[in-house]
């Protein structure tokens, strides 16, 4: 069997006396697009925080293509090929659009701080080709035509795709997508699980996907996680986890117990047998 792409074995973080993740487990193979769910306060982006370097695991490891990365900073795991966005956006909002995209492009940068003092040839062909690549993302994203637009000036919809767009520019391979649709009305949501399929397929991306709004999920997920308090509760496919009675345990609560059964009321005394 092929070896997974991002295989994360028992991970999990207290913060104090509270346990927001324990023992959490993922096997994502090269090209998959999975789900990864619960209520709120669950825990997922605390997962995230994890598997990207913000947070080091106290328990567990984390292997992205074969390489152990649990314990490495934010830069050398985005470096290693694990690129995220954010649930509250994190653009660079005074630098324009196309300088957003560039600076993530520099993850891959191979000329360093000499060459750019200097001003050497290989430092300006290597900021050619950055620029090229920066472009020709924002082109696919159709964000092109406001390449030298300030980031904060962008409607919301054009914000997240940016921001998937700079992800996109680290060169991952593995993107991991924290609500992207948070605040999109239906016709964006619509255009945006058509980007993801497109991103999917053209760059030859494992995602997953953390989401609120369970049509986009169960559409687009081949497979879905569930925790809740920090806590796996489900796997499987979308029918699978949609039909799991712990799942809907997670998000509408446990039913009402019935009332407990009357006892029979007594025979009437013309009823009972003479002695």
């Amino acid at each position: 069997m092929t070896a997974p792409i991002l295989d994360v074995r028992a991970i999990s973080i207290a913060f104090g006396g509270l346990k927001a993740v324990t023992d959490f487990s993922l096997s994502l193979p090269a090209g998959a697009l999975q789900g990864l769910i619960g209520p709120n306060g669950a825990g997922k982006t605390t997962v995230f925080n994890l598997l990207t370097g913000v947070y080091r695991p106290q328990t567990g490891e984390i292997h992205l293509d074969g390489r152990r990365v649990d314990g490495l900073k934010p830069n050398r795991i985005a470096a290693a090929g694990l690129a995220r966005t954010f649930q509250n956006i994190r653009l660079f909002g005074d630098l324009t659009v196309l300088d957003n995209v560039r600076v993530a492009c520099h993850v891959r940068a191979e000329t360093g701080l000499a060459a750019a003092i200097f001003r050497t040839r290989a430092h300006y062909g290597e900021e050619a080709a950055i620029r090229e690549r920066a472009l020709s993302l924002l082109e696919i994203f159709g964000l092109s035509h406001r390449a030298g637009e300030y980031a904060r000036n962008l409607p919301y919809g054009d914000q997240r795709r940016l921001e998937i767009a700079r992800a996109l520019a680290t060169g991952p391979k593995v993107l991991l997508l924290d609500e992207p649709a948070a605040g999109m009305n239906p016709q964006e949501k619509r255009a945006l699980a058509d980007l993801i399929a497109l991103v999917r397929r053209q760059f030859g991306l494992t995602v997953l996907l953390i989401e609120h709004d369970m049509g986009l999920v169960m559409n687009i997920c081949e497979a879905i996680t569930v925790i809740d308090h920090g806590v796996t509760i489900a796997r499987g496919t979308p029918a699978e986890v949609q039909a799991d009675p712990a799942v809907i345990e997670a998000y509408l609560g446990a039913p009402d117990e019935p009332p407990p059964a009357s006892a029979p009321a007594p025979a009437p005394d013309s009823a009972k047998a003479d002695p």
